[in-house]
């Protein structure tokens, strides 16, 4: 199959073998490949793509929603459509079988031969399928491919029960989509919880909980020993002694890479195709990116590396000297409708005493994330749930930057590293950090596809498959197109600033309103007397003062008083932050009970200072994170005052207790 690739004004660009330079071959027609492919061509140079399967070239990522129903193969299909200078021509439904290094040819399956000028081997890899009894049984299947997803959604109309043997990636991605379509879905992970290598244990399980709100059942620590069966899958039995009974199994073990036809011309092989920095081969002619290629003893399973190897091998051949450096693992996937992050150094963490690990999680949106300090610099990060932040925790990650007190203090609180402005600023964000994860596109990218034209959303995605696959992105690429982000009100703003704008009025009022006068004879005294006169009442109003300030206290160190199995019982962050907002307008009341608005001298006008201000501040904390949903232009701005606003509130509590306890003894004293 020879298809002819159309260029953007519409003329067709047949491929001729009487060009002065042969052109370069590329080997793969994958997601890596095509990228290549779209490389050379922006830069003139012409090059064949042979592609081994029969369909068009398709983004890979996108097989899970097809599976699921959530996407139509239409929608997979990579687009005929390549920036020019350069020629592409694609033959389809055929593999290269074999390579003569000293002539420079390709034979491909079909029987055609093709000069290369230089080679590039986007092979990708397959699934792994591991030795266990009934595995050639009817009714199991692997997931890696179009043809899995065919004949797995063909499966689904008949199928009642389907294990799932692998709680990785590519395993959870199964099982969604078969409990998509009705099946009653089972993973097995013989580790004790899901992505063992991505996860901790407290993510894993959180994960497991969530996927089991989707209609997926988790059985962990356990492994299967056999597929059962006679002449089908009729079930499986598990290395606990136990049997789940089952028409469909899917396996996903994992993958390995293809490297049989490298091995057979003599290139040397590890884990993948061996290749240096370039990603040249020993063969200088020969390059080889994606899953088939091993860089410094690793091979890549995500798109995103693939994406910048391709860019590396397309800037080596075009004469432009690049090498790549690979970074930091990284998956950042909306999983069974959930964001799952992990980059860095993740695994074994419990056996790490090197590491060290400081997680926070909310129990109301059951959202968790952990970070990984080797000494106070930032080196690994997991969460389960949104994270605003991600993309500057790659940053962070990848330059191993050093995580100051206060930002350790600041996530504890609130499970955030950088203030709510860095969180939300796409337009900060370097060229070279990733703006969709699930398809490598960075914001320097998007950035130059917007100046060359992309107006929209759909523009973007058509030019750089940006929020292609889970669209967990679109935000950050409307920003960019200029498009104000959309801020949702916390949970229960209006009573948060109908107490904060109490506190507020109350404290204004202690400051600018005379003091409250007294009778000027014995005949006279009355309420205010009896309240700011009295040494009985004093104390009352005094002792209620400092228990008030006492459980603000408590409310604010919850997350390190409480242990985590009482936490969810205790309420959630959004009941907590309201009362202690009510606490603060009722403390202004006590303030005022106990002074009558009398900021006093030496000792007590600090103390009446250092309350008033730790009010104040909390106050308008309190009022912005309510509000913040009508911020307009200046969010940032509004964000940054926030955040003054709360190391304010903090610097000033410090020498809140060593005050009362002056003022405490000195009132006894004398």
């Amino acid at each position: 199959m020879n298809d002819s690739i159309a260029m953007p004004d519409g003329a067709p660009v047949p491929f001729s073998v009487d060009v002065p330079t042969a052109p370069v071959v590329i080997v793969g027609g994958g997601p890596v490949g095509i990228r290549a492919a779209q490389e050379f061509c922006r830069r003139g140079v012409s090059c064949i793509v042979v592609n081994a399967e029969r369909w068009q070239p398709y983004n890979r990522v996108k097989l899970t929603p097809l599976l699921a129903g959530d996407a139509q193969l239409g929608q997979i299909l990579q687009p005929h459509v390549f920036r020019g200078p350069g020629k592409v021509d694609l033959f389809s439904n055929q593999s290269v079988v074999d390579i003569d290094r000293a002539a420079k040819v390709v034979t491909t399956s079909a029987g055609r031969a093709f000069a290369y000028g230089k080679l590039v081997l986007a092979m990708g890899s397959r699934a792994h399928v591991p030795p266990i009894p009934g595995r050639d049984l009817a009714g199991v299947f692997t997931f890696r491919n179009a043809d899995d997803v065919e004949r797995l959604i063909a499966r689904s109309f008949r199928s009642r029960i389907t294990v799932v043997i692998g709680g990785g990636l590519l395993g959870l991605e199964a099982a969604r989509g078969m409990a998509q379509r009705g099946a009653t879905t089972i993973v097995v992970e013989h580790s004790p919880h899901l992505m063992p290598r991505q996860l901790d244990a407290e993510a894993g399980s959180l994960l497991a909980e969530l996927v089991a709100r989707r209609g997926v059942q988790v059985r962990a620590s356990t492994s299967v020993v056999r597929i059962s069966g006679s002449d089908r899958v009729e079930a499986i039995e598990l290395g606990d002694g136990s049997r789940i009974a089952c028409d469909t199994v899917i396996i996903c073990t994992g993958i390995r890479s293809n490297i049989e036809l490298a091995r057979e011309v003599g290139l040397p092989v590890g884990r993948g195709i061996k290749v240096a920095d370039t990603m040249a081969t020993s063969d200088p002619d020969i390059y080889a990116i994606g899953e088939c290629a091993e860089v410094d003893g690793e091979t890549v399973g995500l798109v995103g590396p693939g994406f910048e190897q391709a860019t590396v091998a397309v800037a080596n051949i075009a004469g432009e000297a690049r090498s790549y450096r690979s970074a930091a693992p990284s998956t950042k996937l909306k999983l069974v409708g959930i964001d799952v992050f992990s980059m860095g150094d993740v695994e074994q963490l419990a056996q790490r005493p090197d590491l060290s690990v400081m997680s926070w999680r909310d129990t109301e949106s059951l959202t968790y994330r952990a970070i990984v300090l080797r000494g106070w610099r930032l080196v690994g990060a997991i969460s389960v749930g949104p994270w605003a932040e991600v993309n500057q925790a790659q940053q962070a990650i990848q330059a191993h930057a050093p995580m100051m007190p206060w930002q350790l203090i600041r996530f504890r609180r609130t499970g955030r590293l950088f203030g709510e402005a860095a969180a939300d600023d796409v337009m900060s964000w370097p060229p070279t950090a990733t703006v969709c994860n699930c398809t490598g596109v960075t914001r320097g990218q998007i950035g130059e596809a917007i100046a060359l034209g992309a107006a929209s959303p759909e523009d973007v995605q058509r030019e750089t498959g940006a929020s292609s696959v889970c669209g967990s992105c679109k935000i950050h690429v409307a920003a960019l197109l200029g498009a104000a982000p959309k801020r949702e009100p916390v949970r229960w703003w209006r009573p948060l600033a109908l107490f904060g704008s109490i506190a507020a009025l109350l404290a204004l009022m202690t400051l600018v309103l005379p003091r409250w006068p007294l009778a000027a004879s014995i005949s006279a005294v009355g309420l205010p007397e009896r309240l700011w006169l009295d040494g009985w009442t004093k104390q009352v109003s005094g002792y209620t003062l400092l228990a008030l300030a006492g459980v603000a206290a408590v409310l604010s160190l919850r997350r390190r008083a409480l242990p985590r199995k009482i936490e969810p019982r205790a309420g959630d962050y959004a009941i907590w932050r309201l009362v202690h907002g009510v606490i603060g307008a009722v403390s202004l009341l006590a303030l005022f009970a106990h002074t009558g608005f009398r900021l006093g001298e030496r000792l007590n006008f600090w103390l009446m200072a250092v309350f008033l201000v730790t009010l104040v501040s909390g106050a308008a904390i309190g009022l912005a994170t309510a509000l913040e949903h009508r911020i307009g232009a200046d969010a940032a701005g509004a964000a940054r005052l926030k955040e003054r606003m709360f190391w304010l509130h903090v610097l000033v509590l410090w020498p809140l207790p060593l005050l009362l306890a002056f003022h405490v003894l000195g009132f006894y004293f004398y």
